[in-house]
């Protein structure tokens, strides 16, 4: 029997990839920058090889995918992205051209890797400009090459532009967006930069000395930046206030562990910079004691009147007794730890609230007082809130149009990434107050029962705790006159200055008070009279806010 067609149905069927060769194609075009999509012809040119291409190989063109810039560095570019989808969702398309295989991808593996799960659906990636043939072993092997080479080039030119860089950034030139409050006056490469202050520049330098010549919280700030034209949150002023560009240095991760001296206007000295983030690292977080500082609660957190260094403390062991002593050199400003926390102690006192009578009208007080001063920030948040809420409405209505097919994919993709950028926008400009009137009131209550027992407390606790009421009391920190042997205050916690204010209009301090905060008090009978709770409120209000 010759005849052997009729065994055709036991023959083993052909295994591998299916390349479809009859098939249909797309073309991809790319530039790397938005100046070579507007400068010259490179998108016409590579379009023009293509279609030759296609047109010498007898292949239809379903599709045109780039045509604008897009960065080869990385294979999430959204025109390329899209061709991959159209061409993975479409059964005819056999090719993607391009004009050469780094117009495609220069991440190398990664860009071979993409090729080839392409070819196991049967789509094949030609260049017009470097004719493979990538459906066999060797032609895939060569294209692999041209990836691997396109990732080699970019690695050498990164080189060479990260060398120039930090070469620039060493001779005092800031590399990337210049900080807050700058502009360069010379932009454009090949020209030497000239950076000065703007006028928010100059704004913000009152931030810095308002910062550090009257230690101002930066939430008061904020307030009086707004009232002189200049808009920022809290965050970004703290950010603003860490940044040592401001004060002339120039530091970047391209050159880890050094520091240059810049050529920008310096905004302030470094001694004010390193002033203002001493006074903003004064309070410790998270920090781990050992032994010694139970015996020495107030170790650095009190500092010299006289030269504003910080006191550390030792151990006299011969007679077991703590000593507090002054970090400067050849300073004898040793002083007795005992002593030191009774003097604390006395003047602890001058914030202790003398009868619980006072600690429902003054909640009341502190917590209206509060709402007033920060009315401006409460109503930007509830007008952030309500401008979020429009956006995210805006994007489901459009989401609704799209499922209804009242809009393109393409007309959706476009205006959903605009509405998503404006809320993150608004979002990562805003600081969240997260205010509730609720928890506000439970924190005043929480610290007027503290002010009941102020001393004791501190007396009786634990490092810890003396810790948080050093701090609660007095932000940043005190100040030590050795010569007199008294303490004096940088700045009191708002609702403890409020205290010793009462205190002190009732009778209830026996020492005289060296708080800045309240020399110009309104200076009232010290005859201590009782009162009802609607005449301690009426008292509290025209003596505490209004002295």
């Amino acid at each position: 029997m010759k005849d052997l067609t009729i065994f055709n149905q036991f023959a083993k069927k052909k295994k591998g990839i299916q390349f479809r060769t009859d098939g249909k194609a797309v073309i991809y075009t790319r530039v790397s920058s938005k100046e070579q999509a507007e400068n010259n012809a490179s998108l016409e040119t590579q379009l023009k090889y293509c279609k030759e291409l296609a047109k010498k190989k007898n292949i239809d063109v379903l599709e045109y995918f780039g045509g604008t810039y897009e960065s080869a560095k990385s294979d999430e570019r959204k025109q390329f992205q899209k061709m991959l989808t159209y061409v993975k969702r479409r059964k005819d398309v056999g090719y993607i051209i391009v004009y050469s295989y780094d117009r495609f991808s220069r991440t190398g593996a990664n860009g071979a890797y993409i090729s080839d799960q392409l070819k196991k659906q049967g789509i094949v990636t030609i260049s017009a400009t470097q004719e493979v043939d990538a459906s066999t072993s060797a032609g895939s092997f060569q294209q692999n090459l041209y990836y691997l080479f396109s990732q080699f080039d970019n690695e050498l030119r990164r080189d060479k532009c990260v060398t120039g860089m930090k070469e620039k950034i060493r001779k005092g030139y800031y590399i990337g967006p210049l900080p807050f409050g700058y502009t360069n006056l010379n932009p454009g490469n090949g020209k030497t930069p000239e950076y000065i202050l703007n006028d928010q520049g100059k704004l913000l330098r009152k931030a810095f000395l308002m910062k550090a010549n009257l230690g101002m919280a930066n939430s008061e700030i904020v307030k009086k930046l707004k009232k002189k034209g200049l808009k920022i949150t809290e965050k970004y002023l703290s950010k603003y206030l860490r940044n040592p560009f401001y004060c002339g240095i120039i530091i970047s991760p391209l050159i880890p562990d050094e520091i240059v001296e810049g050529k920008q206007e310096p905004l302030v000295t470094p001694e004010m910079f390193l002033q203002i983030n001493d006074i903003l690292q004064t309070r410790p977080k998270g920090s781990v004691y050992n032994s010694e500082d139970e015996h020495l609660p107030l170790k650095t957190f009190i500092r010299s009147l006289k030269c504003d260094t910080p006191y550390t403390g030792y151990l006299v062991k011969s007679k077991n007794l703590y000593y507090y002593k002054n970090r400067r050199k050849g300073s004898k400003e040793n002083r007795s730890a005992k002593k030191l926390h009774q003097t604390f102690l006395e003047f602890l006192g001058d914030y202790q609230l003398s009868d619980r009578k006072y600690v429902e009208p003054l909640k009341e007080l502190i917590h209206n007082k509060f709402l007033e001063l920060n009315s401006d920030r409460i109503e930007d948040e509830k007008n952030t809130k309500d401008d979020i809420d429009k956006i995210e409405k805006r994007i489901e209505r459009l989401e609704e149009r799209f499922v209804f097919e009242e809009i393109s994919k393409s007309q959706y993709d476009k205006f959903k990434e605009k509405l998503v950028l404006e809320k993150r926008e608004i979002e990562q400009d805003t600081v969240a107050t997260n205010f509730s009137s609720s928890n506000l009131k439970k924190a005043i209550e929480r610290a007027l029962d503290y002010a009941l027992d102020l001393p004791s407390l501190w007396a009786s606790g634990n490092i810890e705790t003396k810790r948080s009421i050093q701090y609660m009391v007095f932000p940043d920190g005190i100040s030590y006159d050795f010569k007199n042997h008294r303490v004096r205050t940088f700045r009191v916690n708002s609702i403890f200055s409020a205290i010793a204010s009462i205190s002190g209009d009732m009778g209830g301090n026996k020492k005289e008070n060296y708080h800045k905060n309240y020399d110009n008090s309104l200076k009232v009978e010290s005859e201590r009279i009782e009162l009802s709770s609607k005449q301690v409120t009426k008292e509290l209000s025209t003596r505490l806010f209004f002295s």
